[in-house]
């Protein structure tokens, strides 16, 4: 006879200790937004009996409807919608009116209204099956509204791709690197395609297989934007990929092509003083103009008067203007080697709003008087109206100042460039005792022909005059903020926050590899860093050290929230000085003509309401463009290293993954991959401590920032990826690591690089 099984506990029984009840469970959720069942019963400490009936307790919430499914494992209590979430276009109305969910949502997420006009400076309206970055705002009568924040990048049905006919088959192949999604196009759809063109393809079923959801899956071509072997094609493939706005509407162009050149009028006139623009030499705006004297005031003897001339875009770009709108949409200009996507109308960035030389300009100016230690006593703003005494490029006014002026620069020696160096010399006392964070970055200058070849790509030279200007542009940036936080006027702060935790323990695991010791638990400073930079500086690790300290730095933001900027060392910082090409500029503009009482186009009520919304924007947006340009530019480095393949160059790891090792060149900056099976004829194991990729039987070890030599095996244009081979052996054991164990995968050796197929 069986043995009884014991009786279930029964209502009465006393629940596990710390299980909540189901309005404290409810509550978690509602303030969490969802979380899954471990979140909760690490929330609420439960183990063994809790867990299990805390589970009991959400699969009757279910049940009941009580909670809905957030993704595969997370819940969140039924038809809640997060303030910010991922969400799909699910279905236009009869109005046309688009109808959104969200992307990871059960059936309870409710189908929410996508904001009229939300999208309409976008590149491309959204269609169904887009996938958005929205807000979600609550309506007067209790329902929903989204609005877009983003779109990211290519749609989940959506795939860029370069059209490759066969006998067999015509396909579209993705351009994303990351991307698997290969669709196959209807022979009858496809007859006008040419191998080659550059598509914008929708999934559109399951797998050219009938029955089965295995292999490619059938695609419709909606657009041909443009061929792989055209001129330019990387730029091209890089706005799409990453849905960067392009042009402008007939309404915003008319609105700029009616800006007339500016008139005297309330202005300050500051026509007399010599300012003048240094910019790079192929730039096209000219958004900022310096001039700087000795200051001849009592009581500051070696002080100078340093002034910073903005471009009064505001003037131009009014509040709720279609021209504006699209501004805000685009919110920065974004740069590619071979284009520009600009944030304003040519008429404009090009044109009115441009300090060009001998041309009469509307400016925001402030005046800034220093003391003979590079510390700020007072400044004050002015909008005025300048002429640009000359235009000059960096390399320029350096040669001037290093002795070799030429025709534009001998006359301003005097009177102009001499006391710009002596001003910001007495400047860069300040700046050294500020200590702001010391990273060298080496820009890499790629130069396309006129046919769309890339000729070369040489490092940009870092001069004093980047610094000069650098400098004189940080401090009218504090100025901004200082005088909006005195009139009570609020802003968009830049903000950088301090490295976290995590991040400075990284850092001292891996200088703890090249014999550098590092106080993990020390607070981060300025000042930690910099010492650490120059200790390497001179020594063979200081390329890799410096991309170190920089990848531990969080990444720079806009906030209407002041946190200070970390990596200036300032207690308060705004974009203030490059109103042609960022938004957050003209947002502070527009705050400081408020506050000022500088004319009618101050920053609006209705704008200050919704600065936070402006600030997640334009945030994202500039990552968007960051994103492209970056994309961009590997993509015209890997169409210059195709003619290479073969060859053999030097670089430098620098990053170590159990895939493989990322090495970037050391004469053009490329990246690429050196995969795993090319490294040796054993098996790598990841030693994320030591950032190393060490042999199981050998330990021999591959290591983050050593010097190698690669081969480049494979260079593709069209993805920007680059393959190498491992030429160099890899380092001897390090003698403090635990010796090796022999593991099943290591008995059987790998093959040897260059023999794979």
């Amino acid at each position: 006879m069986a043995k009884p099984r014991a009786p279930r506990p029964t209502s009465t029984s006393r629940p596990p200790q710390g299980l909540p009840d189901r309005d404290t469970l409810l509550r978690f959720l509602r303030e969490a937004g969802e979380a899954d069942k471990n979140d909760l019963a690490k929330a609420f400490g439960l183990k063994g009996e809790g867990r299990r009936a805390l589970r009991q307790m959400v699969k009757q919430l279910e049940a009941e409807g009580v909670l809905g499914k957030r993704g595969r494992k997370g819940f969140a209590e039924a038809g809640a919608l997060p303030p910010v979430g991922v969400v799909d276009v699910v279905e236009r109305d009869a109005d046309g009116d688009l109808y959104v969910r969200l992307a990871k949502g059960g059936e309870d997420a409710p189908a929410v209204r996508l904001a009229p006009g939300a999208h309409e400076a976008m590149a491309g309206a959204p269609g169904l099956g887009d996938r958005l970055l929205v807000r979600f705002e609550r309506l007067a009568d209790g329902l929903f509204e989204a609005k877009v924040i983003k779109r990211l990048g290519q749609s989940a049905h959506k795939v860029l791709g370069v059209v490759r006919k066969s006998r067999r088959e015509i396909r579209v192949e993705p351009v994303d690197r990351k991307s698997r999604e290969t669709l196959v196009l209807f022979e009858a759809e496809a007859g006008e395609l040419r191998d080659g063109d550059l598509v914008l393809a929708q999934i559109s079923g399951f797998s050219a297989a009938a029955h089965t959801r295995y292999g490619p899956k059938r695609g419709k071509v909606l657009e041909v934007v443009g061929r792989e072997d055209q001129p330019r094609a990387a730029s091209l493939i890089a706005i799409h990929a990453h849905g960067i706005p392009t042009g402008f509407s007939a309404a915003a162009e008319a609105e700029a092509e009616a800006g007339q050149a500016p008139e005297l009028g309330g202005r300050t006139d500051l026509r007399d003083l010599p300012l003048i623009t240094i910019d790079p030499a192929d730039a096209r705006d000219h958004d900022d103009a310096v001039f700087a004297h000795a200051d001849d005031a009592p009581g500051n003897a070696g002080g100078h008067v340093v002034w910073v001339a903005i471009a009064d875009v505001a003037s131009y770009v009014r509040p709720g203007s279609p021209l504006d709108r699209e501004a805000r949409e685009k919110a920065n200009s974004v740069y590619f080697p071979d284009r520009v996507e600009p944030m304003l109308p040519e008429r404009l960035s090009n044109g009115l709003c441009s300090l060009r030389q001998g041309e009469n300009r509307a400016c925001l100016a402030v005046r800034m008087v220093f003391d003979k230690d590079g510390r700020k006593l007072s400044h004050r703003f002015a909008r005025g109206l300048m002429r640009s005494a000359a235009k000059l490029s960096y390399e320029q006014a350096q040669a001037a100042i290093d002795g070799r002026p030429d025709d534009a620069t001998g006359p301003l020696m005097d009177g102009v460039l001499t006391p710009l160096w002596t001003a910001y010399r007495t400047m860069k006392r300040g700046r050294d005792k500020r200590s702001p964070l010391d990273i060298e970055s080496t820009e890499r200058r790629i130069v396309i022909s006129p046919e769309g070849e890339v000729v070369s790509i040489t490092p940009r030279a870092s001069l004093e005059a980047h610094k000069l200007i650098e400098e004189m542009m940080v401090q009218a940036n504090v100025c901004a903020a200082e005088t909006l936080e005195q009139k009570r006027t609020p802003l968009i702060y830049r903000v950088h926050d301090a490295p976290s935790l995590e991040k400075l323990q990284n850092l001292g695991d891996f200088l703890a590899t090249i014999g550098m010791a590092w106080n993990k638990g020390e607070a981060a400073r300025t000042t930690r860093f910099n010492k650490l930079l120059e200790l390497t500086r001179a020594g063979p690790h200081a390329e890799i050290v410096n991309e170190v300290v920089l990848r531990t730095q969080m990444q720079a933001h806009y906030s209407p929230d002041n946190i200070g900027h970390f990596g200036l060392n300032l207690d308060r910082y705004a974009h203030f000085t490059s109103p042609i090409r960022r938004y957050a500029d003209l947002v502070v503009h527009r705050g400081l003509i408020r506050a000022l009482g500088l004319g009618e186009e101050g920053l609006s009520d209705y704008d200050i309401a919704r600065l936070r919304e402006t600030a997640e924007h334009i945030t994202l947006a500039e990552r968007r463009a960051m994103a492209a340009e970056r994309d961009a530019t590997d993509r015209y480095i890997a169409a210059y290293m195709e003619r290479h393949v073969g060859a053999e160059f030097e670089g430098r790891i620098t990053g170590v993954t159990r895939f493989g090792l990322f090495v970037r060149l050391a004469e053009t900056g490329a990246d690429g991959l050196a995969p795993v099976s090319t490294l040796g004829d054993e098996y790598f194991i990841h030693d994320d401590k030591a950032h190393a990729l060490v042999g199981e039987r050998s330990g021999r070890r591959w290591r983050l920032g050593a010097p190698v030599t690669i081969r480049l095996t494979e260079a593709a244009p069209i993805t920007g990826g680059l393959i190498f081979e491992m030429v160099s052996e890899p380092e001897p054991p390090d003698p403090k690591a635990p010796r090796p164990r022999l593991g099943v995968r290591a008995r059987g050796a790998r093959r040897p690089p260059g023999r794979r197929r």
